[in-house]
């Protein structure tokens, strides 16, 4: 079994530490090694949003993710990164910001549980469960080439006001990054069916067992998306 669970990254300082510990593991598996403490700084973000999951049997920690909601004092990831090729990426954020958005990213897979599905399918479909709560009209994810089609089947289209019509060298001049927008979080008009469909029902119970049909068969997930502090505006 798996337990997804959604919470303000302040409120839960133990739930965290298991992210980034679980989330270095799989880091030193591709053998990234030094990782600065800076990278941690969203733990303490007012305006950070997470879901892990959590396999029961182990209590382990094994795959999780981040929202980040836009901010004038707290730049989001994602600026940082692609500033360094377009600057009007700021501008850009501000102009969504009004109305209220963010970005989705972070997300990370134990190795122990490839091939379920579990961060590509369900934990990307509960980044968009939890974002009804958090009260913004917009949402970002950038994009690697691997990932933009199943970002596009959730509702996302190409921001083409950054970069070369959204697209642009990242991290290093040999690999292309994408910048997506989803420009309805309430409604997803935009999605494939069957994803609006998964999404909407889950809106509609966010503490539930189910059964759910991954490419490894049927497996037990227990969800937990309802945020208790999810109003970031006061």
């Amino acid at each position: 079994m798996f337990s997804f669970k959604a919470f303000r990254a302040v409120d839960e300082p133990e739930l965290c530490k298991k992210f980034i510990e679980g989330h270095a593991n799989v880091l030193k598996d591709y053998g990234v090694t030094k990782v600065t403490s800076s990278n941690n700084d969203w733990m303490f973000n007012p305006f950070v949003f997470v879901i892990t999951v959590t396999e029961k049997s182990s209590n382990k920690v094994v795959s999780g993710l981040r929202i980040h909601i836009s901010h004038e004092d707290y730049l989001l990831p994602l600026e940082g990164a692609i500033s360094q090729v377009d600057s009007g990426i700021h501008d850009l954020i501000a102009e969504y910001r009004k109305d209220g958005t963010g970005e989705i990213g972070g997300l990370w897979n134990s190795r122990a549980i490839s091939g379920y599905g579990i961060g590509a399918i369900f934990l990307s479909r509960a980044s968009l469960v939890i974002s009804a709560q958090l009260n913004v009209k917009t949402l970002f994810a950038l994009c690697a080439e691997y990932t933009l089609k199943p970002t596009m089947q959730k509702g996302f289209e190409i921001e083409e006001k950054i970069g070369n019509k959204g697209t642009f060298f990242y991290p290093k001049l040999d690999l292309v990054a994408t910048l997506a927008v989803l420009k309805d979080v309430e409604n997803l008009p935009k999605a494939l069916e069957v994803e609006r469909e998964f999404i909407l029902d889950l809106r509609q119970n966010l503490q539930i067992n189910r059964l759910e049909e991954t490419p490894k068969g049927k497996i037990n997930f227990e969800y937990d998306l309802k945020i208790e502090n999810p109003n970031w505006k006061e």
